[in-house]
């Protein structure tokens, strides 16, 4: 399904909105204090699924409507620290991946590319949702995680009960790819250090002071402590961490190819489909004057509503758990 330009043209710029924002909000400073949370999601599994070796946590009933919740870049599953368990009390099936690259995750085979492309990261979900006989579920997620979800509910809506995204719409389209006006190219600041060799360099060298730099610039408002960002920041020490970041965005600026086996997947989402199961998206300070979902909205066809954060930046899960768990129990509601 194709996009009218005027559809097309909204969801670029609200991809910029993003990055111009986010660089925005840094200036604000700190005003709300970080509330308590658990520490810990419990034990770690491993299971074999597609290229990879899963690791994830869970909680909650296993008979429980399923729940996968997706991180992003660069946040771990501890973002879901507190929603989990949220969620498993309510009676939910809760699975919570680490994406390639991150925790225990690990490539089945050293000679496999690492390869970061949209459509790679969301089939591993695919993937792992067949090793775990999971024949449907709620999936959710943020940064990475969003655009992960959207693109298994455009590609695979049959294995989608509904979505919760944050930020909204973030399938990758060659229009993300264009020039974007100065200052919300400077807000992208990274992705233009990770397109040279010094960029990558650091990155390897320095990453956790430069993850925990964007921890502080896209949640100005949110007092996490050393031990919070500490046990995130493990997850960084995977082998294929840097590599994984590297090629996620240089690819996304057509600075590095993806794989064959991938093409057809992405020819499907360069023409920006429509989502049609059941979706809740949010907004927060981190999207600055586009966190009204307007620009959008059109792109979910399915029962759909748009929510709010105030006071909140861009690691909505971990800043504000009660109301992201309250998006994901309502947009189930919404399926039934």
């Amino acid at each position: 399904m194709t996009m009218s330009k005027g559809a097309l043209s909204a969801a670029f710029f609200a991809l910029a909105a993003l990055a111009m924002n986010g660089f925005a909000e840094a200036k604000t400073g700190n005003t709300q204090p970080a509330s308590p949370s658990h520490t810990s999601l419990g034990p770690i599994k491993q299971i074999d699924a597609g290229l990879l070796s899963v690791g994830y946590a869970e909680a909650g009933p296993t008979d429980g409507t399923v729940v996968i919740l997706l991180h992003g870049w660069p946040y771990d599953i501890h973002s879901y620290v507190d929603v989990a368990p949220l969620l498993a009390a309510k009676g939910y099936h809760v699975i919570v991946p680490y994406l390639r690259g991150y925790g225990t995750t690990r490539f089945l085979s050293k000679d496999t590319f690492r390869n970061a492309q949209q459509s790679a990261v969301a089939l591993d979900i695919i993937h792992l949702m067949d090793a775990l006989k999971i024949d449907k579920a709620i999936i959710a997620g943020f940064d990475w995680g969003a655009r992960t979800t959207d693109v298994i509910a455009a590609l695979w809506p049959e294995r989608c009960k509904a979505i919760v995204a944050v930020s909204g719409y973030l399938i990758t389209t060659p229009a993300a790819r264009n020039p974007l006006p100065p200052e919300a190219e400077y807000g992208w600041w990274y992705q233009y250090y990770f397109a040279t060799d010094r960029g990558r360099l650091g990155y390897s060298q320095y990453r956790h002071d430069f993850d925990k730099l964007i921890w502080k610039n896209v949640s100005p408002k949110w007092h996490f402590d050393d031990a919070t960002y500490d046990r995130t920041a493990a997850a960084f020490d995977n082998p294929d961490h840097v590599d994984i970041v590297i090629h996620n965005y240089r690819w996304r600026q057509g600075l590095a190819k993806g794989e064959p086996q991938y093409d057809a997947m992405e020819e499907k989402l360069f023409k920006a489909p429509v989502i049609t199961v059941p979706a809740i998206t949010i907004g927060s300070d981190f999207d600055g004057a586009f966190k009204d979902g307007k620009a959008y909205a059109k792109m979910f066809s399915g029962k759909y509503s748009h929510r709010i954060l105030d006071g909140i930046g861009h690691n909505v899960p971990q800043e504000a758990p009660q109301a992201f768990a309250k998006a994901v129990m309502d947009v189930d509601g919404d399926s039934k």
